[in-house]
Order: structure tokens, then C-alpha cells, then sequence
């Protein structure tokens, strides 16, 4: 079945009649806007706030969402999928965020960096398992990946005054991460290959709504919660650094959403491997941080993964189907005896 075409827009901004470049230039642009200023709010609340509640942080986050979407005119009159749809994808997103966050309390950023790098790979090859999507990638997209891993390993490595900290809880969290990530994009994908009238609104306002009940029992048992709420109660201003932060990731996630439904889980998360370099590049530039040589490998080598994975793939031409010939006679099978005399017919 062909796969109805879904008109689709970006905080007011049309998609559907703009060239594919275009789309993804304007869709890109808000991803790396919204997730630049993420990383800066999440190194300001870990480090210099020392809030390492990261259950709570997407508790409240979840929050913010929802009052966002419903500004945005989301209503749940506006689904066109049922609440079932999406209590899989909420479970791993919220698990997902929950431990992304959370494990910055255990791990320094270029560790953390190091590990979520990673998560192009375990997208492709889940693609693959995913029922409504079953993708095969061709071998020019998974050294393109295995590229922008290298480089941007590489590139995290290079600093030796910020050499990776690991500690067992810490990586263990990030895998568990990691695992969720490989399934989270490949869902989102496949609910609009599925339902194409599905809207980045509903994705998010439905994937929060159902995901934020699976955030209680971690927090509970952690007793994150109390703490975080008396950290909360103590120093107030962290809700409007947590707010502040949440509605750029906002944008970043709706951004990211629009990618998914026209360009596929693998593309975007390599959109947002590229963005981990950029994050870090610019950290170098602002804070006039030294170039080394392993920093210019790694950029090399992210470059090689991005022009590699612009280049088209080749795709041979089916060949035509010529009839075969017995006894000086072409015989046709059914189908094209059919399509003559239809012909035929029309003559």
C-alpha cells in the first residue's frame, strides 16, 4: 500500500511544499537550536547547581511539555491514534531521558558524550526488528556512522584536562540509555510510516501523558523525589533554569519529530550525533580552549561521515522483463496477457 502523503509543519513554518533540502535545513536548524541550549542548561543545573535529579529533572520537564502543547492548540480530540498506540514508546522515552540525565551524576559530560555517540549504530540495526518498518540500510550508511562515532570519540579523547570518568552505576545507566534509544526513534518512525496523518503534536503530547506515571516508581524507589523536591523548596530558582531549559528542548523535540517522519530514525540520529560535535566544537571557541591534532582527526572524520552519508546511494535499474521465447512463439504469463488485452480493448 502506498503511503498517503501527510502535510506537515514546523511551529507555523510549512514543510510539505518546500524542497527536501529545504526540510531538512529548517527542521535541523531547530533541532541543534533547541539541544545546544539543552546541553548548556543541563552542564549549568549538574555542575554548578549540583541538581543531579535527573528522574525529577524530566518529571518536571514532561510538565512544561504538556502546557506547550496545549498553547500550541493540541487537543486529544485532535489523535488520530488510540491511547495504546503509545504506551511502549512512552515507557522508553521516558526510561531513556530519565537515565540520560540521571547518569550525569555518575559520569563527567565526555564520558557521557562518548556512550550516547554510539546510538546511531543500535538505531540502524533495530530498524531492521521493528514490525511496520523491517529497514535495510545499505554499507554506505553504516561506515558513514561508524565514521561520526570514530571522529567524535576521537574529538572527546583529545582533551586531556576533561579525560572521561567512569563509574559502573554511571555506565550502566547510559547502556540502559542506549537500549531505549535504539528502540525510541524506530517507534516514532514506524506509528507515522503506519498512520501518516500523525502529527509531531500528538507523538509528544501522547509519548508525555502516558510516559510521565512510568517516571514515579524510579523516583519513588530512589527516593529522588523527597530530595529533589527539598532541593527545590530550598533554592527555588531551579525550576526556572529546569523551565527554561524544557521549553528549548521543546522545540529541539518537535524539531527532531519533524526529521523522523520525513527522513527516517537513522538520519536523525545522525543529525544528532553531528550536533554532539558541534556542542562540543563551539565549547572550544567560546571558552578559546586549544586545538590539538586528535581534534582535527576527529573533525576529519566527522566531515568524512557527513559528505559520506549526503552522497546518493546508486541503486541499479530493475531491468525490463522481456518474454520468453519457445518454439519461435513468445509466451506471456498472465498479468502481461491481460495488460494486451486491455490494450487491445482501448484500440
Amino acid at each position: 500500500m502506498m503511503k498517503e502523503e501527510q502535510s506537515r509543519s514546523l511551529f507555523g513554518i510549512s514543510l510539505s511544499d518546500r524542497p527536501r533540502w529545504q526540510q531538512f535545513l529548517i527542521c535541523s536548524s531547530g533541532f541543534f537550536f533547541g539541544y545546544i541550549v539543552n546541553g548548556i542548561c543541563e552542564e549549568y543545573v549538574y555542575n554548578r547547581l549540583q541538581f543531579s535529579y535527573g528522574w525529577y529533572f524530566t518529571f518536571v520537564q514532561g510538565f512544561v511539555y504538556l502546557v506547550l502543547i496545549y498553547l500550541q492548540g493540541f487537543t486529544p480530540e485532535h489523535m488520530v491514534n488510540t491511547w495504546k498506540t503509545y504506551v511502549s514508546i512512552s515507557a522508553v522515552l521516558m526510561g531513556s531521558s530519565g537515565l540520560t540525565k540521571g547518569s550525569l551524576a555518575f559520569l563527567n559530560y565526555p564520558a557521557q558524550i562518548m556512550f550516547k555517540s554510539t546510538k546511531v549504530l543500535p538505531v540502524m540495526v533495530m530498524g531492521a526488528f521493528i514490525p511496520g518498518l523491517r529497514r535495510k540500510y545499505p554499507a554506505q550508511e553504516y561506515m558513514s556512522a561508524l565514521l561520526l562515532v570514530a571522529g567524535l570519540i576521537l574529538f572527546t579523547l583529545a582533551d586531556a584536562q576533561s579525560s572521561p570518568n567512569f563509574s559502573l552505576i554511571g555506565v550502566l545507566m547510559i547502556t540502559a540509555a542506549l537500549i531505549f534509544d535504539s528502540f525510541l526513534g524506530n517507534f516514532q518512525e514506524a506509528i507515522f510510516n503506519v498512520n501518516p496523518h500523525t502529527t509531531q503534536m500528538e507523538m509528544l503530547f501522547c509519548s508525555t501523558l502516558v510516559g510521565l506515571p512510568f517516571l514515579i516508581p524510579p523516583m519513588l524507589m530512589t527516593g529522588e523525589l523527597f530530595k529533589a523536591w527539598t532541593s527545590c523548596s530550598h533554592h527555588p530558582y531551579v525550576y526556572g533554569v529546569l523551565v527554561f531549559e524544557a521549553m528549548a528542548t521543546f522545540i529541539g523535540q518537535v524539531s527532531v519529530l519533524s526529521l523522523i517522519a520525513l527522513f527516517g530514525a537513522a538520519t536523525t540520529t545522525m543529525v544528532t550525533t553531528a550536533r554532539k560535535a558541534v556542542t562540543l566544537l563551539l565549547s572550544y571557541m567560546i571558552f578559546t580552549k586549544p586545538l590539538t591534532e586528535q581534534h582535527g582527526t576527529g573533525l576529519l572524520l566527522i566531515g568524512m561521515g557527513i559528505v559520506l552519508k549526503m552522497v546518493p546511494v546508486y541503486r541499479p535499474p530493475a531491468p525490463k522483463r522481456i518474454p520468453a521465447v519457445h518454439g519461435g512463439r513468445f509466451e506471456f504469463d498472465r498479468e502481461e496477457i491481460h495488460l494486451l488485452e486491455i490494450k487491445d480493448e482501448s484500440l
